[in-house]
C-alpha cells in the first residue's frame, strides 16, 4: 500500500534539490505530507547551524530560537498528521486489525521523521567528505560515517516496510501518538500566560 522507496527517493532528492533552489512540493496524497513533514526538518537543520555560529548576535540567537521553536512544533505536528493521514487510508482500503494485533513502539510518522533527518545527515556528511579544503583523515572519517548512515537508512527503511506491510494486513494496530507541546502554547507555557496576564493589567 505504501512504497518506503518512495519515501527515501523524496527526501534524498528534495533535499539536493533545496539547496539548490526554493522549496517546492509537487507531490500529492500522502507523499505531499511527507514532503512538508520533511521540509521542517530542513529548515530546522539549517536553523540549528546558524544557532552555532560564534558570529550570532543575541538578538540574531533570539530569533533563531523562535524559529526553531516555531519549525520543530510544525514537525511533530506533522508527524501526527502522517499517522492520522495512514490510518485514515488504512480504513478506507477496508483493512480491520485483528483484535489482538499489538501496537508497535514507534509510529510510521516517527520512522519518517527519523528517515527525513537521516537523509539531512547524508547530505551533508557527503559535502564532508568531498572538501577540498580538509585534510585527508576529515575526509575518510566523513566517508567511513556515510557508511554508518546509509546502512542505518536501509536498517530504519526495511523494518518500516515491514511495519507498514503488517499494518495493511492487520497484524499491527495504529494510534496517532500527540506530543502535546506545552512551550508554544500560550495557556500551558507559565511564561507565555504570565506575561499576557501582566500585560492585560
Amino acid at each position: 500500500m505504501f512504497d518506503v522507496q518512495a519515501i527515501t527517493r523524496l527526501h534524498r532528492d528534495t533535499v539536493q534539490q533545496w539547496h539548490e533552489t526554493k522549496i517546492a512540493n509537487p507531490y500529492e496524497g500522502y507523499l505531499a505530507l511527507v514532503c512538508r513533514q520533511h521540509e521542517q526538518n530542513f529548515r530546522l537543520w539549517h536553523e540549528e547551524d546558524i544557532a552555532r555560529s560564534p558570529d550570532a548576535s543575541d538578538a540574531q540567537l533570539a530569533q533563531v530560537k523562535r524559529n526553531i521553536d516555531r519549525y520543530n512544533q510544525r514537525r511533530n505536528d506533522l508527524i501526527e498528521a502522517l499517522d492520522a493521514c495512514l490510518i485514515e487510508l488504512l480504513a478506507a482500503g477496508g483493512v480491520r486489525p485483528d483484535a489482538d494485533a499489538p501496537l508497535n513502539t514507534e509510529t510510521p510518522g516517527s520512522a519518517v521523521d527519523r528517515l527525513s533527518i537521516l537523509a539531512l545527515r547524508i547530505f551533508h556528511m557527503h559535502e564532508q567528505a568531498d572538501r577540498t579544503d580538509a585534510e585527508a583523515a576529515h575526509r575518510e572519517k566523513a566517508r567511513q560515517r556515510l557508511d554508518v548512515l546509509h546502512q542505518q537508512r536501509g536498517d530504519l527503511a526495511r523494518s518500516l516496510a515491514a511495519l507498514l506491510d503488517e499494518l495493511a494486513t492487520g497484524r499491527r494496530r495504529l494510534k496517532v501518538y500527540h506530543q502535546f507541546k506545552m512551550y508554544n502554547d500560550p495557556t500551558m507555557n507559565p511564561y507565555l500566560y504570565s506575561a499576557r496576564g501582566k500585560s492585560a493589567a
